[in-house]
């Protein structure tokens, strides 16, 4: 078996974990240059550097200009860029996967494409957000009336918790403005939630695109991923937000969810949450997921070294390089 990390590029063992990342960091009106290993945002107050390796997603926002070089080491080091505007529309995000090893790519195309383990992993992300129900004995049809009474539910109890007034989810795409303030404050959050979702997805090595909730999108297994904690932290700090006051409650939630993300080692869990999902519990499941090695496939589900060429049962060359 041969590695293919024999590049210039850092390989994903020199690379920050994802759960000690901070978690994004959002900029604005400013010019975003490379130093060494470091990106710089320069603006009319002056430059500040940021270890790119620390970085999980990074948002650019209005006024944003970005260099060449400052996207390469954000590719190397493994970084989500997402685009998002002051009405938070995302345009668009990428990230280099901080795993040589198909494993966890591979465990989510087998589940996704049983349509019986696909609707048990569904099962399994209803659980994990509802720990209180068991959803065990729930059609894909119940499933999706049963989170919708819940997520109602979350917001009325919210509405009541923090006195704001709630008439309804009022979202329309393109205009952030159109709803109130607390709509707004879900919006904002529900859009940082999917950007740090597709960070870790892609960080881990997974499809965006195969969702087990979500389907038909380019991103439905992030869709899947950051509903996990809508309602545990999105919703809640939303009116917390909304509560505080109506001005500036976009970059005020962006902020307030920053800190919770930290708080609460929210990209820790997510990452666990993804390979509890997807990958089965032995002991081994970890290690495979972490590996560096190229394998062929051959028959009877058996794996074989690469770099070997099987031209005959007792013939073959070395080929490496």
């Amino acid at each position: 078996m041969t590695t293919v990390s024999r590049r210039g590029a850092l390989t994903p063992r020199q690379l920050t974990r994802t759960g000690e990342r901070l978690s994004f960091i959002y900029l604005e009106r400013c010019t975003v240059h490379r130093d060494a290993n470091a990106i710089t945002a320069q603006d009319a107050e002056g430059t500040t550097h940021i270890p790119s390796a620390t970085i999980g997603t990074l948002l650019l926002g209005p006024g944003t200009r970005i260099t060449h070089q400052a996207m390469s080491v954000l590719g190397e080091t493994g970084a989500a860029v997402c685009w998002v505007g002051e009405r938070g529309v995302r345009y668009y995000a990428s990230g280099r996967a901080l795993s040589c090893s198909s494993a966890l790519m591979e465990a989510q195309a087998r589940q996704w494409a049983n349509p019986r383990t696909r609707l048990t992993v569904a099962r399994d992300m209803y659980r994990l957000r509802f720990p209180d129900e068991d959803p065990s004995h729930l059609s894909r049809q119940q499933l999706l009336g049963c989170e919708g009474r819940r997520l109602k539910d979350c917001y009325r109890a919210e509405a009541a918790r923090t006195g704001v007034p709630w008439r309804g989810r009022r979202y329309t795409p393109g205009n952030f403005a159109a709803g109130d303030a607390v709509n707004q404050a879900i919006t904002a959050a529900a859009q940082c939630m999917y950007g740090i979702a597709h960070a870790v997805v892609t960080s881990l090595g997974c499809s965006p695109a195969l969702g087990f909730v979500h389907s038909g999108h380019e991103l439905s297994f992030v869709l899947d991923v950051a509903d996990l904690y809508k309602t545990e932290i999105g919703i809640p700090l939303a009116f917390d937000t909304a509560a505080e006051g109506e001005e500036d409650v976009g970059p005020r939630t962006r902020r307030a969810l920053r800190n919770r993300i930290n708080e609460t080692s929210l990209l820790d869990r997510c990452v666990d949450d993804i390979k509890r999902l997807l990958l089965p519990a032995t002991p081994d499941s970890a290690a495979d997921a972490d590996r560096d090695v190229v394998t062929l496939q051959s028959d009877g589900g058996r794996e074989v070294a690469s770099g070997v060429n099987y031209d005959g049962p007792h013939d073959y060359e070395d080929v490496s390089w």
